[in-house]
């Protein structure tokens, strides 16, 4: 599964297809307008009725176990009932957020105030061309652009944004691959938050387009005659890149050269760094198989080079005469080995890297005199620099005691510079180069925040807190050290725990927005996300999803007993299978949460993994388990959130989904909402917000963007009682 003001009487009309509740749900702040006035001397405002939407049941069974849905009519997203619906919960919302109006707008300018609006980011240098991307003050969208040969050589606009998105409510690219020569450009851009991308080829000389275009493209990769592109694309029903393609510019007809029929896996295409070689990747979540082809021999044929094998994992980077290979082969933190080019021999592997219980290998950026490992430990990225010759390691070392550090723009395989990026909660993104042979580095960049940021201003603390079964789980927290901590503050709680992600450290100057106004920041990694290995990942899916839910309240817990926080200001914050942890945590301990942010929402999870026409469903399979399995039924039955709601009191809520939302389809969340509206008994605000021109990642624009978080955070604020 991989985030987002009207008068009553307009409320009424949006509404008029909808029975409306009969006990009003009380707002967190007063109405903006009185939905009735019992009497001209009364001064009693009653607050605005929620809309409620109509029943029509619809009774599943498996295994004995039934299950009515209410509600499954919202997902007739063609039915004009169903948008009537979303509009009234969104006019609804307006109407009960009204009065933080002007609190959402001080929000929003204190984000904005925080950004650099006119900016450039660090040039990286790819062939004869220095490439970046840049803003400009008042437009929502990058501009990218080159210059040739010199930094101080005149600026060639490969692509602005702004112009494509002009008239388009919604608007994302996707790749942007430019050939080996410089010549042409092929992108894919998404109008409609859909993720599903159109493929485009610019003549970077010309500046004009060509009438070549290609739909649902989702990877794409240059040969070395600047003439060929291999791409793949998708299904259109379950959106799973499943088609691979060889595509010449200026041809009609382009040949399908592989499809991937098992429903378990997706496919992908790169070009090595080294411009050796084109890869093709099969993969589902636990196993892979790669086929290569001579990226010098386009109308070639690829190789498969070693057969998938269950639960193996192999990922193929070319130097020279040699493969380097990172493989789970010999255990589920992966190693890597080292093989003569050409056909899988395995009797000719060389460990180089060996598997550690401790370690985590990611990855390795591959260059022609050294390369980095990418790896995680003690729940923090680890980046070790390694000789090609002597295969001997150094480490780049890190200031702080918690951060994230990655990969940068490294576009050339002979560079003896590596770029790397570094933040932490209190350092802003910094963009650095590192010198391989005397083990310096060089801050190309750091993000400018505006108004006076001081990170020595600011604390972030590290603790490890003992779940229920022993396990540590590390806990992340910033906060402003003028907060006085001699008893519980207002406290965000934010949690995600699924597919081995792991939660970075990073930097984000609208998170100011909150820590500046007394609130703690706090990131719970749990079991299900990867900060402490492939072995915590496995401890949170599948049979074992629900130490994933019990992790994170038993961070909350730990924060309320070492009076961090208390439950009457505790918030806590979620989105897509973070959504599910919301919902998840909410039935199993609504009375220790004082507020809710869930968005785009993963919550219908047995409707959604019984429908295999759905996207992602069946490869998710390996995540969540397979609900069409009795024991994987009934235990994802007892956990999802949406057919575990009871009656009974409930914190108070915010739901944010997208009408266009790939991921996690709109209905979702509006069906639990609707549900919920039925069975809560408290008076604690309940409201859906629903995008209606964006997809899983809510709006496209970065101002958009900004207004989307004001919202957000205006309500996790006023739950604490600051408005201002």
């Amino acid at each position: 599964m991989s985030i987002r003001f009207l008068p009553v009487a307009a409320l009424m009309a949006a509404c008029s297809t909808f029975v409306f509740a009969q006990t009003p749900a009380s707002p967190a702040v007063p109405s903006a307008t009185p939905s009735a006035t019992p009497s001209a001397t009364s001064s009693i405002t009653l607050a605005p009725m929620p809309p409620t939407a109509k029943k029509i049941p619809k009774t599943f069974e498996n295994f004995g176990d039934k299950r009515v849905d209410d509600y499954f009519w919202l997902r007739e997203k063609s039915n004009p009932e169903v948008v009537d619906y979303l509009k009234a919960e969104n006019t609804y919302t307006q109407t009960v957020l009204g009065p933080m109006k002007d609190f959402q707008e001080q929000l929003y300018k204190d984000m904005l105030s925080r950004i650099k609006e006119t900016d450039e980011n660090v040039p990286y240098k790819k062939g004869d061309y220095f490439y970046y991307s840049r803003t400009e003050t008042g437009k929502q969208y990058s501009i990218y652009a080159r210059k040739k040969g010199s930094l101080d050589a005149n600026e060639e606009i490969t692509l602005d944004l702004n112009e494509l998105a002009q008239g388009k409510p919604f608007f994302a690219i996707g790749s942007m691959d430019i050939s080996p020569d410089g010549k042409w450009a092929a992108y894919s851009t998404d109008v409609t938050g859909f993720r599903q991308y159109t493929l485009n080829f610019k003549n970077l000389e010309t500046g004009k387009t060509l009438d070549d275009k290609i739909e649902r493209v989702t990877s794409v990769a240059w040969a070395n005659d600047n003439k060929t592109v291999f791409y793949v694309t998708e299904d259109a029903t379950t959106k799973r890149s499943d088609r691979f393609f060889r595509h010449r510019l200026g041809d009609k007809k382009d040949d399908m050269l592989f499809e991937e029929k098992d429903e378990l896996y997706g496919i992908g295409v790169e070009a090595t760094r080294s411009k050796g070689y084109i890869i093709l990747t099969s993969a589902s979540s636990e196993t892979t198989e790669q086929r290569l082809l001579d990226a010098n021999k386009p109308d070639g044929q690829f190789a498969l080079y070693m057969k998938r094998k269950g639960n193996i994992k192999y990922s193929i980077d070319h130097h020279g005469k040699d493969f380097y290979i990172v493989t789970d082969d010999k255990g589920r933190n992966s190693r890597l080995v080292k093989a003569p080019a050409g056909k899988a021999d395995q009797s000719k592997w060389v460990e180089i890297i060996p598997h550690r219980k401790d370690v985590k290998l990611d990855g390795v950026d591959m260059f022609n005199q050294f390369f980095v490992a990418l790896e995680k430990s003690g729940g923090l990225p680890k980046l070790r620099v390694f000789d090609i010759q002597t295969s001997k390691p150094h480490d780049i070392t890190f200031p702080e005691a918690a951060y994230e550090a990655s990969a940068g723009q490294n576009a050339e395989f002979d560079a003896v510079i590596y770029r790397f990026n570094y933040t932490s909660l209190v350092t802003p993104n910094s963009v650095f180069d590192y010198d391989i042979a005397k083990r310096t580095r060089v801050l190309k960049k750091q993000l400018e925040v505006l108004g006076g940021y001081k990170p020595e201003d600011y604390q972030a603390e590290r603790i490890m807190v003992k779940a229920g079964d022993g396990a540590m789980v590390p806990v992340s927290l910033v906060y402003k050290k003028s907060l006085k901590r001699a008893g519980p503050q207002p406290l965000l709680l934010y949690g995600y725990g699924s597919y081995g992600i792991s939660m970075p450290l990073g930097f984000r100057s609208s998170r100011l927005a909150l820590i500046d106004r007394g609130m703690i920041y706090a990131i719970a990694h749990i079991r299900g996300g990867g900060e402490m290995g492939k072995a915590w990942h496995d401890d949170g899916k599948m049979m074992k999803k629900k130490n994933t839910f019990t992790d994170f309240v038993n961070v909350a817990e730990y924060l309320v007993a070492n009076k961090y926080t208390e439950p009457q200001q505790l918030a806590i914050q979620g989105g897509s299978a973070g959504g599910l942890l919301m919902g998840a945590v909410t039935n199993l301990r609504p009375d220790l949460f004082r507020a809710v942010v869930s968005q785009v929402p993963f919550v219908d999870v047995m409707n959604t993994m019984l429908d295999a026409t759905l996207p992602l469903t069946v490869g998710e399979y390996l995540e969540w388990g397979n609900p069409n399995e009795k024991a994987a039924y009934q235990y994802m039955r007892s956990y999802s959130p949406y057919d575990n709601l009871v009656r009974g009191a409930y914190p108070a809520m915010l739901v944010e989904t997208s009408l266009n939302d790939s991921q996690v389809m709109y209905w979702e969340p509006a069906k639990y909402v609707a549900k919920l509206r039925t069975l809560k008994t408290d008076s604690n605000l309940l409201v859906l917000k629903t995008n209606m021109d964006a997809g899983h990642g809510g709006a496209s624009g970065r101002y958009d963007y900004l207004k989307e978080i004001a919202i957000t955070y205006s309500f996790v604020l006023s739950q604490m009682g600051i408005q201002k």
